[in-house]
């Protein structure tokens, strides 16, 4: 396993890998602080792909002016440790110089889908996270890149910039890694104590009991939205931020759901830490279930 931390060294590594070698290449890219959820990831890229690259980079202009940049975990010596195990074969793990170097002015925007759910509560994330992965998508030039759908509003605008841009990359996109109480890994779980960790399970709760209700027939999205409410209600320790519904496409906002698949989603601070979570409704489940009850 090698570590780069030169765009430079990386871009011309790749290119060997892709003209003289033929490889088929799969990033995944993260933030460091690697938990589970990472894992899951590269273990289907290692079984997708004959090279697999693992960015770390703490990426700066996906975070607000108020939020946790500068606290935000780092320890790429664990990290590096924990990716030993799994057989990557490169870490591409860049200063922000590299990534951004002085005089830096181009930034990607995908309209519509960036101004929604995360991106209205967090004004700019998504123009900095669609920016940095067009750039390690140019340098790495990777054949599959592996995001998990606890960012699932992430996965869509990533979905659209890889199709608007025309970068020759399949998304690929697992389910969220969970711990027994349900709460979906993150590495800003690190911020949380005992007290919190256990009250933040209420969150994957709620949403399945509006996922339950929707199974069972129920296609109101304000109801769904209650139940999520009422649910989180009941732990006093969280404090919702926002519960949406949405296409799962277009992320356009739902009063009912028809045939659509719909992203059921919500964000809450648990203490001071804001987390995020959601589940996807598809309608093919409840069509399996009446057809059950027939």
């Amino acid at each position: 396993m090698e570590i780069i931390t030169r765009r430079q060294r990386m871009s011309m590594v790749t290119r060997k890998l892709r003209r003289e070698e033929a490889k088929t290449i799969g990033l995944v890219p993260t933030m460091g602080a690697l938990h589970d959820g990472h894992l899951s990831l590269v273990r289907e890229a290692r079984r997708m792909c004959e090279v697999v690259i693992v960015s770390i980079f703490v990426n700066p202009t996906q975070f607000g002016p108020n939020e946790d940049y500068e606290k935000y975990p780092r320890d790429l010596t664990k990290d590096t440790t924990l990716l030993a195990d799994y057989n990557v074969d490169y870490i591409f793990a860049p200063s922000v110089e590299e990534i951004y170097p002085k005089g830096f002015s181009t930034y990607v925007t995908v309209e519509g889908l960036s101004n929604q759910l995360e991106g209205a509560a967090r004004p700019g994330h998504f123009r900095g996270v669609a920016t940095v992965l067009t750039i390690l998508f140019n340098i790495i030039r990777p054949d599959f890149a592996f995001f998990g759908q606890k960012d699932a509003q992430q996965t869509i605008v990533v979905k659209r910039l890889v199709r608007d841009l025309a970068f020759d990359t399949e998304i690929v996109v697992l389910p969220t890694v969970r711990e027994t109480s349900g709460l979906a890994l993150s590495s800003r779980n690190a911020y949380l104590n005992e007290e919190e960790r256990r009250a933040a399970a209420v969150l994957y709760r709620a949403l399945t009991r509006a996922e339950q209700a929707y199974i069972n027939g129920e296609r109101s999205a304000r109801k769904l939205i209650e139940i999520v409410g009422a649910e989180v209600a009941t732990e006093p320790r969280v404090r919702l931020d926002y519960v949406s519904v949405n296409d799962a496409e277009t992320l356009e906002k739902l009063d009912k759901l028809e045939d659509q698949t719909a992203l059921l989603s919500l964000a809450a601070y648990v203490g001071s830490t804001r987390l995020i979570d959601n589940v996807v409704l598809h309608p093919a489940r409840q069509r399996v279930r009446s057809m059950a009850e027939s």
